[in-house]
């Protein structure tokens, strides 16, 4: 349970890992001073001046002589630091006149009371600088004044500050510290985001420690590793494509030439099937951050170009969405894989619906048909390329297993996903969710 409310955020974490054992630390060692040293600090000196004023009172008692109780009091003053004098006046106040912010008032008030067989009233809180006692006589009371830092420790509270002090000072060191070193994750992990979404984040220096720069630089390195490969397979499948065009062409006007049988056609049927298939496979394989850099695209301008062409094509789509609903994203690579969604719609169903909203933290784009669907067990086959379903519902786009692959190619470029499920109107439904 205790995960539930403990911070998720690698910062969070790091600053609790250092905070707490000083937190910790400075509290046990705060508690061990209390409990244990200001305690019978505090003890000590209240045991002392309340022995002393039990001392002097039974001096005043046993010795009625005005002279020799004069001559007591300036023992008192001069020996024991108390100050104390006779007030003739019968009655002491019922209530102690207590601070509220001193704890040890109770040890004291036991301490006199051990020491004392009189009334007395003490007061720790008109006085900043002394604690004043009064202790009832058969004929009168003897007022006593005493230093406070003599009846209690007062370095406690400067003590606690400096506990205080000192930690925020060292919290405050370590979390400038721990940002700036969790800084450099931050923007590592950034770099690979946008790497991941199409952007090449050319900008990035690897930072901080030699660890993370180390990551850093095996990143960069793995950056252009990809780029590399992709550079060559794009290279590689252009020269396919070219190489295997002028051949087809070639058969083309060969066949063009010759009478129409039966054979001819045939053949002309396997020649714009493999034509099909070239473009089916450039299509899986093409690497279209090569050819476009993200940019601000009007994901609803979009989707109604796709509309209009569609109707132009003979098909109405039902459309829903906002005006304005705009996404950094590559307009050619996203349009491709709505149009795959949508024309996957038109080929097993009557109607397609196509609905796109923003949510908090993701942009969805929603497809739906009334066609026969497909079994939720095979939700996740269907992403695999050259996968193909019986002839009711094959979603992969010209029989070539890779529609739905290059769907889902398309959203991962952009740091999402697509996903399906069934549709409330009784057919499939796709969702792309790119993030914001």
């Amino acid at each position: 349970m205790l995960r539930r409310y403990l911070p998720k955020s690698l910062y969070a974490r790091v600053v609790l890992i250092v905070i707490l054992p000083i937190f910790m630390m400075q509290s046990v060692i705060t508690y061990v001073f209390f409990a244990r040293h200001w305690d019978l600090v505090s003890a000590n000196l209240s045991s002392n001046v309340a022995g002393q004023i039990a001392l002097v009172t039974r001096l005043y008692e046993d010795n009625p002589d005005p002279e020799i109780r004069r001559d007591i009091s300036q023992r008192a003053i001069r020996d024991l630091e108390l100050n104390v004098r006779f007030d003739s006046r019968n009655g002491i106040p019922e209530k102690d006149k207590l601070s509220f912010f001193n704890v040890y008032n109770t040890t004291f008030d036991r301490r006199l009371s051990e020491r004392l067989d009189q009334p007395y009233w003490f007061n720790t809180q008109s006085w900043p600088a002394y604690v004043e006692v009064r202790v009832q006589l058969s004929e009168g009371h003897l007022i006593f004044f005493a230093l406070r830092n003599r009846v209690f420790a007062t370095t406690g509270p400067i003590f606690v500050l400096w506990l205080i002090g000192t930690s925020i000072l060292l919290g405050a060191i370590a979390i400038v510290f721990l940002r700036n070193q969790v800084r450099s994750i931050l923007r590592l992990a950034n770099a690979a985001e946008a790497f991941g979404r199409g952007h090449d984040a050319p900008d990035y220096r690897p930072t901080g420690a030699t660890e993370v720069r180390k990551a850093g630089y095996a990143f960069i390195a793995m950056r252009e590793r990809i780029k590399r490969q992709l550079g060559q397979r794009m290279n590689m499948l252009a020269g396919v494509s070219h190489d295997l065009r002028t051949p087809l062409t070639r058969i083309k006007l060969a066949l063009a030439m010759q009478p129409d049988t039966m054979e001819t056609a045939d053949l002309r049927n396997d020649v714009l099937e493999m034509e099909r298939m070239v473009e089916a496979y450039l299509d899986f394989a093409r690497n279209e951050a090569a050819d476009e850099d993200p940019g601000p695209l009007d994901l609803a301008e979009m989707i109604r170009e796709i509309a209009s062409n569609t109707k132009r094509a003979g098909h109405e789509l039902t459309v829903e969405m906002p005006e304005e609903l705009f996404i950094s994203a590559r307009r050619s690579a996203l349009q491709r894989a709505v149009g795959n969604l949508v024309n996957n719609g038109l080929r097993h169903g009557r109607n397609v619906w196509v609905e796109a909203l923003r949510t908090d933290r993701y942009i969805e784009i929603r497809v739906d048909d009334d066609g026969p669907g497909i079994d939720a067990s095979l939700y996740e086959e269907v992403f695999k390329p050259f996968t193909r379903l019986d002839d009711a519902r094959n979603l992969n786009e010209s029989g070539m297993g890779l529609g739905l692959t290059v769907v889902r190619d398309v959203a991962r470029s952009h740091g999402g996903d697509v996903n399906l499920s069934p549709s409330p109107h009784g057919g499939l439904q796709a969702t792309v969710k790119l993030p914001v």
